[in-house]
């Protein structure tokens, strides 16, 4: 419930003019896929591409956000729905300062992405399915959770004890078994161009 008590207070520069003085939009660019499909890897790449080409652009990662932000959320449902929910606050604060901002979480459940997409204009939510298929994801488990998950270590882990929900509608598909890091970057950057956001 929010507190009555509290106001919010508009900026004295908007994010228009910061558009206009960082020479592009702002959006978010919300990686979605399986534990091991190459969200992180993939969001890292576009950043580094972004400001290679001189765009403010910054990565919100799953695990690092759970390091501080979100250290004292599960993995319990209610709380990885929680964490998304203050995942999709930060990124809306991003968006508001200009710049671009990738979001790298595997956010199961199209009910809460919905519930973050809610937060944006239309056109500054980019949801990108990171594609791949659950065997191709367990054979490069970089760090054994599928293994421990499959012994029962890590309950309701996402793709093994815990579903996850296909994207209805992404923007954008990258299939990480079939492209390269490089055709997949170039298909993020490419949509940005498409949608005259850079």
């Amino acid at each position: 419930m929010k507190n009555r008590n509290i106001t919010w207070h508009q900026s004295a520069v908007t994010k228009k003019d910061r558009h206009l003085l960082n020479g592009h939009k702002s959006c978010v660019l919300w990686f979605t896929g399986l534990s091991g499909s190459g969200k992180s890897t993939l969001a890292n790449a576009v950043d580094y591409e972004l400001y290679q080409q001189g765009f403010h652009s910054y990565v919100l990662d799953g695990d690092n956000v759970r390091h501080g932000l979100n250290s004292d959320l599960s993995f319990r449902v209610k709380d990885r729905k929680e964490n998304i929910r203050r995942i999709g606050e930060v990124a809306k604060l991003f968006i508001d300062s200009g710049q671009i901002v990738s979001s790298a979480f595997i956010s199961p459940f199209q009910e809460d992405r919905e519930i973050v997409r809610q937060l944006f204009q239309p056109e500054e939510f980019i949801e990108v399915f990171v594609k791949c298929p659950l065997h191709v994801c367990e054979d490069r488990d970089p760090n054994g959770l599928y293994v421990k998950a499959r012994q029962g270590e890590i309950p309701e882990f996402t793709g093994i004890s815990s579903p996850y929900e296909i994207p209805d509608k992404p923007e954008i598909i990258i299939e990480t078994d079939k492209l390269s890091i490089d055709q997949s970057v170039e298909a993020v950057i490419s949509y940005l161009k498409e949608q005259k956001i850079l």
